[in-house]
């Protein structure tokens, strides 16, 4: 099988590798470099790296420290350039709030993709605590620029079993080829965090790679362990500011002026929620979201 590198990006993430170390040790393909882009800076982590190397044992780790928090969107291409630049031929994109059930996961994913020809694929994901669906595939709705998860909050059944194509996944646990880099490009780091899979995605399937998704393998997912959570400033900020971005990025005429209205027609009943830091974070992230140079 293809030689593949594991990237993930660290940040306040102390809490959660040993699950990720130990999940990824664990798996039966071998033939990988698990690329830690780490944005905490500080010594805690590294040590705890080191520690985490030693106690569940990776084939090869590549610790890369970040001068400060540069972000998901930059993490990730410095780790997806680093191993393409290794020689590997596919990337898989992981949270390390995850963890990986089967122990033949990743041997089975880039089967999938080998035998089968698939360039991008991603398996099923499960809520760690609840075990409901986080996500069984997706689809992109472009009217309300917002990707959606089939199968959210809700318990398994028979037709989240099937594998399909699908025009939306978030990549915490997303397997890609190298030639999807080559023709569609990196993460765009404008985002910083959030929406930056949700553009790559919406290129990549406008260039005409399809996403398979794939049932047989399944992930548990600790939601928003870094990022404290839907409601946190952090998150208003971002996820507001990025969508406006996204929409002014990737759609024109009646589906633009459309999105940009319900966008801002939701955000009324958001805003009356918040109390009086998310009203000014959730403010200055639309404002800023229209203030954002369009590449």
């Amino acid at each position: 099988m293809a030689k593949t590198g594991l990237v993930t990006v660290l940040y306040n993430s102390d809490n959660v590798l040993e699950g990720f170390f130990k999940s990824i040790s664990v798996q039966s393909f071998k033939d990988y470099i698990l690329y830690l882009v780490d944005n905490s800076v500080n010594d805690l982590t590294s040590a705890l790296i080191a520690k985490l190397g030693q106690a569940y044992p990776v084939t090869e780790y590549c610790h890369i420290k970040s001068e400060s928090n540069i972000g998901v969107a930059a993490g990730n291409n410095a780790g997806i350039k680093q191993s393409l630049a290794d020689g590997c031929d596919y990337v898989l994109l992981l949270n390390n709030d995850i963890e990986i059930e089967q122990k033949d996961a990743l041997e089975k994913m880039l089967s999938f993709c080998e035998v089968k020809g698939e360039k991008m694929a991603v398996p099923k994901i499960y809520y760690h605590d609840t075990r409901k669906l986080w996500m069984a595939g997706g689809y992109m709705d472009t009217w309300r620029a917002l990707g959606v998860h089939y199968g959210y909050k809700k318990k398994d059944i028979l037709a989240y079993n099937e594998e399909r194509y699908i025009s939306y996944a978030p990549t915490c646990f997303m397997i890609i080829a190298k030639e999807v880099f080559e023709r569609v490009g990196y993460m765009d780091d404008k985002y910083f965090a959030y929406y930056d899979d949700t553009d790559f995605v919406l290129r990549a399937t406008k260039a005409g790679y399809k996403l398979f998704y794939e049932p047989s393998v399944s992930i548990l997912h600790k939601v928003s362990s870094s990022g404290g959570g839907d409601v946190s400033p952090f998150y208003i900020y971002y996820s507001n500011r990025n969508k406006i971005y996204f929409i002014r990025k990737n759609f024109r005429g009646v589906r633009k002026n459309f999105a940009i209205c319900y966008t801002l027609i939701s955000r009324i009943v958001f805003w009356l929620k918040f109390n009086q830091t998310g009203k000014k974070k959730l403010v200055s992230g639309l404002r800023d979201g229209f203030r954002l140079p369009v590449k």
